[in-house]
């Protein structure tokens, strides 16, 4: 492992740090007033969703660039690469410092100055050129794991270029044109890297299973092909309250109910796995990727039913949209890239950090638990109280949702301790990795001197 993938890996620990710290501190802030008062929760907010919005995009990159070295047996660090990480932390350090001074001017989950878009636009073009490069020397007939990766760097540069179309003027001369853009492009960037963590869950399954058929094969390329109509067309509910053509929420529609497909078969892969799998049960790694299956399963049949229109009546806008958005990226997301760090750490191999990792992932799953089921909670009462009663005012609407919303930040600082424990564990074994090939660096200096 080179020294621009470490950085880029502590970069990833730290923005997920900083968004359990931020998100707490936000969920604090407007809870209490007072509290409130100090720390303003229109600055903490949106800090709080890039910094975990960042530590996913981080995280599914490193997973990116450090497996396709080990496929294609190449650890020698690119400049590109480097350039990439470089801009990457300039332009995160950037959106954060913007935010404290209280300067936006973005769109929802982008809420930072659009200039600053330029540097995350000039990284990625990086990122996919040092993509592209390794991707011309592979080897004949790539796994299925390889196409992930590079569909999902591809389309991430699409949906985020179609994500900032509102800068032009032409979409933003109609309300209705410019949020139809903006929601689909959001819906469609979460399938951009679901692409390469998913494909980075893969690697590791077959890793660990040292059966490579598990990415071969017609039957799971056609499973590929079908989550790249997802990726493009699966963000119906995104636009079912917009007043957009029929049609077009009709074909979404459609097309998003073919992931009945994968709810299927992650239901049969899933009970599979537990047989087939089981006697790497002791493995850290193992642990968090069979955790994300369990929330695969869970928050599939929730945006299913959120797919549904007499059902997205009633949820859209509401908290059971925030419980689908955190289970996706804290439940499947963070949990399959830290078993991703894990394995790429060598963490299997060290009982003490082991020890440790087990305990914070035991307590992060009990505290998203409740986390999750408090958003449906308070999601429900809400939806109920403005859609089924009729009631307008908000202060009455959220009365009864306030009491399930105290219950939602005891049980976020509850997930916020145990995926803080993981990390801290996780930099601890990367400072050492760091130490350890610094000292080889100077004995060999050392070497060669004499």
């Amino acid at each position: 492992m080179n020294n621009a993938l470490r950085v880029q890996i502590g970069t990833a620990l730290v923005l997920l740090l900083l968004a359990l710290l931020i998100g707490l501190l936000a969920a604090l802030s407007y809870s209490f007033p007072a509290l409130g008062a100090l720390v303003s929760f229109k600055h903490l907010r949106p800090a709080h969703v890039s910094a975990a919005l960042f530590w996913i995009i981080t995280g599914a990159t490193v997973g990116v660039v450090h497996y396709r070295g080990e496929v294609w047996r190449s650890s020698t660090p690119s400049p590109y690469h480097k350039a990439f990480v470089l801009l990457w932390i300039v332009a995160v350090v950037a959106i954060l410092f913007a935010y404290a001074g209280g300067r936006f001017g973005g769109r929802e989950y982008w809420e930072f100055p659009p200039v600053i878009g330029l540097l995350i636009l000039a990284a990625w073009v990086l990122l996919l050129v040092d993509h592209l490069r390794a991707w011309v020397r592979r080897t004949p007939e790539p796994p299925l794991y390889v196409w992930m990766w590079t569909t999902g760097v591809f389309f991430f540069l699409l949906t985020f270029i179609e994500q900032n179309l509102w800068q032009i003027d032409w979409f933003r001369q109609t309300y209705v044109r410019e949020i139809t853009v903006q929601w689909r492009s959001n819906g469609a960037m979460v399938g951009a890297w679901n692409q390469m963590i998913y494909g980075t869950a893969l690697y590791l399954m077959t890793r660990i299973s040292g059966d490579d058929a598990l990415a071969r094969g017609p039957k799971v390329f056609l499973f590929w092909f079908l989550g790249l109509a997802n990726l493009m067309f699966n963000w119906g509910h995104h636009i079912y309250n917009v007043p957009t053509a029929a049609w077009i929420r009709h074909v979404a529609y459609g097309i998003s109910m073919l992931e009945w497909i994968f709810f299927i078969n992650i239901i049969r892969g899933f009970k599979a796995k537990l047989g087939e799998y089981g006697r790497h049960k002791k493995g850290i790694t193992y642990r968090f990727l069979v955790s994300a299956e369990l929330w695969v399963f869970l928050n599939l049949f929730l945006a299913l039913l959120m797919s549904i229109p007499a059902v997205n009546r009633y949820t859209h806008g509401t908290h059971i949209t925030v419980a689908h958005a955190m289970g996706t990226t804290i439940g499947i997301n963070t949990m399959i890239l830290l078993g991703s760090f894990t394995y790429m750490l060598g963490m299997d191999r060290e009982e003490r950090g082991k020890r440790w990792l087990g305990v914070g992932l035991r307590i992060a799953l009990f505290g998203l638990g409740a986390f999750w089921l408090a958003l449906l909670i308070a999601g429900a009462i809400k939806g109920w109280r403005t859609t089924a009663l009729g009631i307008t005012d908000h202060q009455r609407v959220m009365r009864p949702v306030n009491a399930v919303l105290e219950y939602f930040v005891a049980s976020g600082a509850v997930l916020a301790l145990g995926l803080g424990i993981v990390a801290v564990v996780l930099l601890n074994r990367l400072l050492g990795s760091w130490r350890r090939h610094q000292a080889c660096l100077h004995q060999e200096d050392q070497a060669n001197w004499k």
